[in-house]
Order: structure tokens, then C-alpha cells, then sequence
């Protein structure tokens, strides 16, 4: 697209991030831009290939969606499907089994993120030279802090490996409970490397609200601005990952809905099309798809619970709310910080789970009445995820919806990316740099593509700079 006597600025790939998405900048003649949108580019498909199956194959068959938020997906999927065969009320050992699956989950997505894809823009400088602005650079120039991210997210996945029988795509979680408990050797073997993990999750915390605090007058302005939030609390206010009751939250942090269950999501939240995305684009029903659009996510959990259950990340999440003055946070970046309050929760979490006897419990399934139709939503690192099927007589899917974090964030990160656009590209030159600080934006939602659409092939990046009568006046390419 192109604006009339204008010129077009596209970045595509967005790097750094899961999945593939492009940006187009629309610049008038004056060298303003006039409108930016992020597009998520690939195809998605899920919803409709699984139309036919037996649903017992979805906690396995969708968590294929993605290689690093799997266990979300398997985990919904297989919340969904419990209620299917009407065994939603688990055994201690299933649930705490799942829990601990889940904490990993996020512990390991939430490590992955923030010293891999993210540390570099927060370490070099969002304009920093790019040959080192990647993980490599982290550890050639901080090579303890490279070095723990990467210990903190194997300990994440060897948690999964323990509760799903594989790292990645596995099938622990089955309809009405779990395939195998958490024995003995495995319980000490993940017991032994969690004080250093709790250590080096401290320190993370400290890394993000350091930097956040530092830069707060810059980030207050850098793709930042009030929203809704939505998210899942225990029935006291909690926050909980796993389960609960769908909550609201306007930008000063009052009410609009709380405690709804999944089984009535479609009364309050609705999905908007749009021509030039295959993402949707989901609201509020109460406020309307112009002002009900939200963002979900750890900035939306940090700032929408009324509590953490766990004494360390508590404590942090008290700082957070106070340098918003209690309200939910609009500050886009802040998005790294809660991450790390999350992921210091998952590992307080991972220790009270370890210790308690349950997990070595034999009492594994559960089943009730059969039903025709199975909802659910947990938290997934990226934000609140939701599974819907329908099946028939004949146990097979004739009806899938699937609203994942990534689809609920989309429309805030197109308000981030337009908003980066105006402050750094308004009459500049192009460049690597500054392009960059748009998919900074980007990146603070982490956002999974994939998860919300899918395609195959690889896109190459190309960026045009185009003149008032069309012709190419700078090109740059990338891989």
C-alpha cells in the first residue's frame, strides 16, 4: 500500500521474534508518517484441519501450533477435552502434575525471551550496531548473563520433560488427568538446581526494574499509552496461570468484568476481521470493538491481580503497582519487568509443587458425563489463551476457535508500532537503527505468530524507501 504522492517503509521480516510478521510505514510528501500497521503475513489453519478428528487428539495435535509455547496449548486443549468427557474435576495428582508443567512452561518461555530475543535492544542500545545486537553479542560481551539464561531455560524444559515425557510436544496431559505421576529421582533431581534458580531469577528482576526505572521518562513515551487488560484470577483475586475466572480492567484499573467463567467467554469478548491482517482482532463486547480492544500478558497480570500467592514475586509486583500509582501500568517496555516478576513467581511455584507429596500419587484420570462441548483458558507466558471445540456423536471435532495471547495483543501492538513510527521516523532517514526501535515495540509483547497463524516457506527483508513519483531512492536487504 502506498500513500498518495507518499512513499511506503516495509520491514519484513519483524526479527527476533516467533514467527513472521512485517511492518508497513505509510510517509506523506512531507516526510510524516501518516499510518503504520503491523500485519502477521503467514496463513492460519488450525481451526479448520483439526474439523474431523477425535478430540482426544487435541491436547497433542494443537500444541504442534508452536516449538516454544507447546505446553499452553497442550495444556488448554486438554482442559478443554476434560470437560468433553466430564472429568474437569481432577485428582490432586493431575492438577498439581499440570501446574507444574505449566510453572516450567513459563519459566522457560519467559527466560527464553527475555536474555535471548529481547536483552540485546535492552543491553547495546535500540540503535546499537546490529552485527552484535543479537544473543551472540550478549555472550560475547556478558557472558554470565548469557550463560544463565540458558541454564534457566533448560531447567524449565527439563521440568517439562519430567511432567510431558518430552521437552517439546509432549503428551503428559490427557483427557480427564495424566499419564504419569512425578517419581522420586526425578522430584530430587529438579530440587537440586532450584536455589540457584531462584538466585538468578532475583537477578532478573533486578536487571528489568533496574532498566525500567533508569529509563522511565523515555519508555513512559516510547509506544506507551492506557488500555483495558484482561486475564485470569483465582476466585480471590490471585493471580493464577493455570486457572480461574476471567477479569477486566479498564486503564484506571476499575472493574468491567470479573470472575467469568470460560464457558461464557462469547458473551464478552468478541473478534473483529480486518482486510490487510489474518489476524484477528478481539474486544470487549460491553465497550464495542473502537474502545474494547485490551491487552493481555504478564504487563496485564502484574497490573490487573489484586495479589501474588508467592512472597518474593508479591513483594516486586508491590514496587511495580507503585510506579504507576497503583494503576495498571501503560508503559509498553514494562512489559520485560513483569515478565520477570512471572518468572520469579513459575519458580516459587516450582518449589512449593516439588515438595508436595501429591505429585507421587497413583491416582491419575478421572471421567464424568459426556459432553458435546469443551471450553478453557489458562495463562500462557505471552497472555490469556483460549480453546473452544464442539464435537459430535461420533467423537469427532466439528468446531474449533481458538483466541491465543498474541491475536488479543494484536491491535495495542498496532497502536505501539504507529505511535514508535511518528516519534523516531517523522522526517528521518532511514535507517537500520531506527527501524529497529519499531520492532523494539514489537518484541515487549513477545509475540508468538505462529500460535495465531500459519504458513510455510521463509520471507526475506527487503526494506524500500520510496520517493514522491515511485522510484526506489534506498533499498536494504537482510539475510
Amino acid at each position: 500500500m502506498q500513500a498518495s504522492g507518499g512513499k511506503t517503509i516495509t520491514i519484513e521480516p519483524v526479527t527476533r521474534v516467533e514467527g513472521h510478521g512485517k511492518v508497513t510505514i505509510l510517509m506523506d510528501e512531507s516526510g510524516h508518517v501518516a499510518r503504520a500497521r503491523f500485519h502477521v503475513v503467514e496463513f492460519r489453519g488450525f481451526e479448520r484441519f483439526i474439523q474431523g478428528r477425535p478430540y482426544w487428539e487435541m491436547p497433542v495435535a494443537v500444541q504442534r501450533l508452536c516449538g516454544i509455547c507447546p505446553v499452553s496449548h497442550h495444556l488448554c486443549a486438554a482442559k478443554a477435552v476434560d470437560r468433553i468427557v466430564g472429568g474437569e474435576n481432577l485428582t490432586p495428582t493431575a492438577e498439581k502434575m499440570r501446574r507444574l508443567m505449566h510453572y516450567g512452561q513459563t519459566y522457560q518461555s519467559h527466560a527464553l525471551h527475555f536474555f535471548h530475543l529481547a536483552s540485546p535492544d535492552l543491553l547495546f542500545g535500540f540503535g546499537s550496531d546490529v552485527a552484535s545486537r543479537h544473543v551472540l553479542g550478549v555472550a560475547a560481551m556478558h557472558p554470565e548473563l548469557a550463560r544463565q539464561g540458558i541454564l534457566m531455560r533448560k531447567y524449565g524444559q527439563e521440568i517439562i520433560k519430567a511432567t510431558a515425557g518430552k521437552k517439546v510436544h509432549g503428551t503428559g496431559a490427557i483427557p480427564g488427568g495424566i499419564n504419569k505421576n512425578l517419581s522420586l529421582a526425578e522430584r530430587d533431581e529438579l530440587l537440586a538446581d532450584l536455589d540457584q534458580n531462584r538466585a538468578w531469577s532475583l537477578a532478573a528482576v533486578k536487571i528489568a526494574r533496574d532498566y525500567t526505572l533508569a529509563h522511565i521518562d523515555t519508555l513512559a513515551g516510547f509506544g506507551s499509552f492506557p488500555s483495558n487488560h484482561v486475564c485470569l484470577v483465582r476466585q480471590d483475586g490471585a493471580m493464577d496461570l493455570y486457572d480461574g475466572g476471567l477479569r477486566a480492567v479498564d486503564a484506571e484499573g476499575q472493574v468491567i468484568f470479573d470472575h467469568v467463567a470460560p464457558e461464557t467467554y462469547l458473551d464478552h469478548i468478541a473478534e473483529d476481521v480486518r482486510p490487510w491482517s489474518y489476524m484477528k482482532f478481539p474486544f470487549l463486547k460491553a465497550l464495542g470493538p473502537e474502545n474494547g480492544w485490551y491487552r493481555v500478558g504478564p504487563l496485564s497480570r502484574v497490573s490487573a491481580c489484586d495479589f501474588i500467592d508467592t512472597p518474593l514475586a508479591e513483594a516486586e509486583r508491590k514496587v511495580f503497582k507503585e510506579v504507576s500509582g497503583g494503576k495498571p501500568s501503560p508503559v509498553t517496555m514494562a512489559y520485560h519487568w513483569a515478565r520477570m516478576i512471572e518468572l520469579l513467581h513459575s519458580v516459587e511455584k516450582i518449589d512449593e509443587l516439588l515438595h508436595d507429596p501429591d505429585l507421587q500419587g497413583e491416582d491419575l484420570v478421572v471421567k464424568g458425563t459426556r459432553r458435546s462441548e469443551g471450553i478453557a483458558i489458562v495463562e500462557a507466558p505471552r497472555g490469556t489463551l483460549f480453546h473452544h471445540y464442539r464435537v459430535n456423536d461420533d467423537d469427532q471435532v466439528v468446531m474449533a476457535n481458538l483466541i491465543v495471547s498474541t491475536t488479543s495483543n494484536n491491535e495495542p501492538m498496532n497502536r505501539a508500532v504507529e505511535s514508535v513510527a511518528r516519534q523516531y521516523l517523522d522526517g528521518q532517514t532511514i535507517t537500520e537503527g531506527l527501524l529497529n526501535h519499531i520492532e523494539v515495540a514489537i518484541r515487549a509483547y513477545d509475540p508468538c505468530l505462529s500460535c495465531a497463524t500459519h504458513a510455510l516457506g521463509q520471507m526475506p527483508l527487503a526494506v524500500e524507501l520510496v520517493d514522491a513519483s515511485g522510484a526506489v531512492i534506498d533499498r536494504r536487504t537482510r539475510g
